[in-house]
């Protein structure tokens, strides 16, 4: 006779499976009134707390603001939380001071959350968490020895999107810890966290699935060999409570969710095999076969993966909410400032970088945030740069203009808003970036004209707008052997003041733009387009080096299709990005290599690149790359609201070194 059905399972899976949860606590999310809190507290945080009581070893993620904002609201929570961590029950799991993007901020910045961070873990709840998660679970190698230097021994870590970009990986290496690289030669162990896993959990507290149906794609994941698996990686304030942030959120339910998620602990646990451990002893497991690989997660096409759906890429809290591209310049400013000040408030600029603010805040929030904001700019902020005055001289007649000083020879296209059909630095035998004319590649895709320096802007259902029209424009040579263009460019939405400074005794061009639209809406914009001429690179020596949150990153670009600017969806406009957190981004080859430079304190723009093999009309192989720097991108947390009313300026520069 045939053994019953759960039977041939627990024979076939012979092996253990260790799980494991944690609970996001976050008072600072976007769509919660600050009013709200101490019901956010009594609601999801306490039954937390008696959750963990019940089930040793739950772990909760908090930030260290997150924990002050519980301590003014319920300070018995604290002693409560502060117990149960020194009793074993609860692990605690850092994120620093206030969940900030890393990849996006300079490298201080990131040192200073994190070491506040313990601070206050320390003083609240007399303990230093060993595992961290990865804000937003967006990850560069350049964090690997922030999160090091500042105590921790692993990280978790969203496997589905590094995964994807990474074929080659065995799926095995998903239940087991691995190894992130970082760029000093250094290490840190990996915990997985399981996006399908979390969603299952939350189905089956919101009464989408029934207990039999979770409990069957838990035990489908036990397999002859000992493996981990993380239940629950997510929000703790969406059970027992409503955020508010999406129409289609459904209302409370009578029954409590928690005792929801309390019955599918207890029923996975009792399932043979099965037992719920902290995440620090998974580490544990990360000698097995199988476990302890060194893995690198970031790749050309996806320099900084972050968590669950594509939607999430570094556009999200860089260029798109209200009006990210301004707040993120008003933080730069103020981090800036704080540099010359030996008495700087690193934890009010922490708090200013926070995510939150960048996602679907509320618009009290916004008007509370944009007060606190400007006060710190005012503070710390250093004086603008003033723009250079428009040359003195008569406007140009000529279509082409050409530009020449000992060390750049350029031809500028008048007809095209004074877009760079070529350029030449000293030293270069021939032009190395410019415009890229119609019909030189045989793929559809790429027969068009490609320009270097012009501005595109799109909104969905309307016409593009860009730079590339008539201008009136005026060139003129300084006494220091400088030579600066200007050029004035009306669009549909208003006029577009372009300057380029063609230095004299350096390789080097500076851009600055400045558009006069007082009404900007939903839309893309892209600046710069520096096009690589397709001769002027070896295609097989060709590298990208960046930094993404910590030191120099370098991509070989040999071989690779990349597009980071490619659309999601027709809601979410691009896919992947660059930081350039220090300012800047190269690209070249063992002869050439060129800078691009952002003046972050102006406007941080976010870096992408297209880069793919192309075949010419000739039939010979070829090569299209381009970067490109965003100043706006579109997503579901776009709601236009400006920082500052008036012009918008973008300040970047290209140079040859």
């Amino acid at each position: 006779m045939n053994a019953p059905l759960l039977n041939r399972d627990a024979q076939a899976h012979s092996g253990w499976l260790r799980v494991f949860a944690f609970f996001h606590l976050n008072l600072a999310f976007s769509s919660i009134e600050e009013e709200r809190r101490g019901e956010v507290i009594a609601r999801c945080y306490w039954p937390l707390l008696r959750l963990a009581e019940k089930h040793s070893h739950i772990a909760i993620e908090v930030s260290g603001y997150t924990l002050e904002e519980i301590a003014r609201h319920d300070p018995s929570w604290i002693t409560q939380a502060r117990r149960l961590i020194a009793d074993g029950k609860i692990e605690l799991i850092g994120s620093g001071y206030s969940q900030m993007i890393g990849p996006l901020v300079p490298a201080r910045v990131t040192a200073e959350n994190l070491r506040i961070g313990n601070d206050v873990y320390r003083d609240l709840l007399g303990a230093r968490p060993a595992v961290a998660l990865v804000n937003e679970q967006a990850f560069s190698a350049g964090l690997v020895g922030h999160y090091l230097d500042a105590g921790y021994r692993a990280l978790l870590m969203d496997w589905d999107n590094p995964s994807a970009n990474h074929p080659e990986w065995d799926a095995e290496c998903q239940y087991l810890p691995q190894y992130a690289g970082g760029l000093d030669g250094r290490k840190i162990a990996l915990l997985w966290t399981n996006t399908a896993a979390f969603q299952q959990m939350q189905r089956f507290v919101y009464d989408d699935i029934k207990l039999e149906t979770y409990r069957r794609f838990v035990r489908a994941r036990r397999a002859f060999s000992t493996r981990a698996l993380c239940l629950y990686a997510s929000d703790a304030e969406i059970f027992d409570f409503r955020p508010g942030r999406f129409r289609t959120e459904e209302k409370l339910p009578q029954t409590s969710e928690w005792e929801r998620i309390d019955k599918a602990l207890s029923a996975v646990t009792t399932e043979p095999g099965i037992n719920l451990i902290a995440p620090s002893h998974v580490l544990k497991l990360i000698d097995r076969e199988g476990g302890g690989h060194l893995l690198q997660l970031e790749s050309p096409d996806c320099p900084v993966p972050v968590k669950k759906q594509r939607k999430y890429n570094l556009a999200r809290w860089a260029v798109t909410g209200r009006d990210n591209t301004a707040i993120n310049a008003a933080c730069e400013r103020i981090y800036r400032g704080m540099l010359e000040r030996s008495n700087a408030d690193w934890k009010e600029l922490c708090y200013l970088w926070a995510s939150d603010f960048r996602t679907h805040l509320t618009e009290k929030r916004w008007q509370d945030f944009r007060t606190r904001l400007e006060a710190a700019d005012a503070e710390y902020s250093p004086p603008t740069v003033p723009p250079l005055a428009i040359p003195a001289v008569e406007p140009a007649t000529d279509r082409h203009l050409g530009i020449e000083t000992p060390m750049i020879n350029a031809r500028l296209d008048r007809r095209r808003g004074l877009a760079l059909e070529r350029l030449r630095f000293d030293g270069n035998e021939h032009a190395i970036i410019g415009g890229i004319s119609h019909g030189t590649f045989e793929e559809i895709g790429l027969q068009a004209d490609w320009y270097t320096g012009d501005c595109v802007f799109e909104a969905p259902g309307e016409p593009k707008i860009t730079d590339l029209e008539w201008c009136e424009a005026r060139v003129q040579k300084l006494e220091n052997g400088d030579v600066v263009a200007h050029a004035g460019i009306e669009t549909p939405k208003g006029r577009i003041e372009k300057q380029m400074l063609f230095s004299g005794n350096e390789r080097r061009i500076d851009f600055d733009i400045t558009f006069h639209w007082e009404d900007w809406g939903k839309g893309v914009l892209r600046l710069g387009h520096f096009t690589l001429l397709p001769d002027a690179f070896c295609p097989d020596r060709l590298w990208l080096a960046t930094t993404n949150g910590g030191g120099r990153e370098t991509f070989s670009l040999s071989g690779e299709t990349i597009d980071h600017g490619a659309p999601v969806s027709f809601l979410v406009s691009s896919s992947h990005g660059l930081g350039m957190t220090e300012g800047w981004a190269e690209i070249g080859d063992d002869n050439t290599r060129l800078r691009i430079e952002v003046d972050r304190c102006t406007a941080p723009l976010l870096g992408m690149l297209t880069h793919r093999p192309a075949k010419r009309s000739d039939g010979s192989a070829g090569l299209f790359c381009q970067l490109q720097l965003s100043a706006m991108e579109l997503d579901d947390t776009r709601k236009p609201s400006n920082y500052r009313d008036g012009p918008r300026r973008f300040r970047f520069s290209i140079s040859a070194l």
